[in-house]
């Protein structure tokens, strides 16, 4: 197998041992991708829980809203989102045969930035880490080899973790997401598990990840939904957690599913809302955030597709896609913007791709 070096800038082809080749050139888009032209950047209207279901389930429809709604994102913001474009990099593998436009464009941005931290410093520790992460996860998914820019990356990220192990986060009142440290630390454990080519083994990884075994056993999960990202972690990362405490995890998971097959993201942790409104997890409806999640968390940790949450939850996603082609899920933050419901459709799309429903 060759192993072609990607080049910032340049249009190369990278052969890999992934599901697609990937390119930087200007190859048509696929099925699934964006039906705008390629150059096109057409942000979607604002998520609203007023926004018609669909009709029927719609693959395309979901992949074209991430493709725009996340090269929007990564355009005009010229940042990266854990709601959005980091999002986004983690599901595409999973939507189509190839990548799109805004895949190819969006994996450039981030390979550019990590490419030139030396001269444009970046924002946040926060950004070097979720930056290098996605990188190593989205590798993982499609070339199956660790591209130079994502070993550079994770080992910048080392230069930047404190003496406990956990990186000074953004906390951006947006959980689950952008709230707090242990977020952070569990997303490297869940990234440096999955990188290829046995980086997990390298000397800075295994002395980093060390001290990130030390910070996620020193503290607890702060909520249900941060004790099912370190479930996803402990599946490729050793000495996470016992197999009592995924079990024990996996009921509680199973627990706050819904009786129309969802589950709320309301009900993965104890969040306040900004506005001052209270967020009841018995009352809120289910979501595609946490729906999407749950069962790819689930599925990535053994449970069949045969099992009746799985089913009952994959049929709650394919009868619960709005028009747009996204899922809706609720801020637990404010009801501005619901940038959580982008995130929430890249999940919806793993997880529906994990059971096997995306051909």
């Amino acid at each position: 197998m060759r192993q072609v070096f990607f080049v910032t800038g340049l249009s190369i082809l990278i052969v890999g041992s992934g599901r697609y080749s990937w390119a930087f050139d200007d190859a048509p888009a696929t099925a699934a991708s964006a039906k705008a032209p390629d150059t096109a950047v057409k942000a979607p209207t604002p998520n609203s829980s007023d926004e018609p279901l669909a009709a029927s389930f719609w693959a395309s429809k979901a992949a074209e809203f991430l493709d725009q709604v996340s090269l929007a994102w990564t355009t005009d913001r010229k940042c990266g989102s854990c709601h959005t474009n980091y999002a986004y990099m983690l599901a595409q593998p999973a939507i189509g045969d190839s990548p799109s436009h805004a895949a190819r464009e969006i994996r450039k941005f981030f390979e550019d930035r990590a490419a030139n931290w030396d001269t444009a410093k970046p924002r946040w520790d926060t950004e070097v880490v979720a930056t290098a992460v996605t990188l190593a996860i989205h590798d993982a998914e499609t070339t199956g080899k660790l591209n130079p820019i994502t070993r550079s990356a994770l080992d910048r990220m080392w230069t930047l973790q404190p003496k406990d192990g956990a990186w000074n986060w953004l906390k951006c009142d947006w959980p689950p997401l952008e709230s707090d440290d242990y977020y952070g630390a569990v997303f490297v454990a869940l990234g440096v598990g999955l990188a290829p080519d046995g980086y997990s083994e390298t000397p800075l990884a295994r002395a980093g990840m060390e001290k990130v075994r030390g910070y996620l056993n020193e503290n607890p999960p702060p909520s249900l939904h941060h004790r099912a990202m370190l479930l996803w972690a402990s599946i490729k990362t050793p000495n996470l957690m016992t197999q009592e405490d995924r079990d024990s995890t996996i009921r509680e998971l199973l627990a706050c599913q819904r009786p129309n097959g969802g589950w709320s993201l309301a009900s993965l942790g104890d969040w306040k809302r900004r506005d001052g409104l209270l967020n009841d997890p018995a009352c809120a409806p289910s979501d595609g955030y946490a729906t999407g999640f749950v069962v790819y968390v689930l599925r990535a940790a053994g449970l069949s597709t045969d099992q009746d949450a799985i089913r009952r939850g994959v049929a709650w996603l394919k009868t619960s896609q709005r028009e747009s082609g996204r899922w809706f899920t609720r801020s637990v933050n404010n009801d501005k913007y619901h940038y959580i419901a982008n995130a929430g459709t890249a999940y919806a799309l793993m997880a529906l791709k994990s059971c096997g429903e995306l051909k």
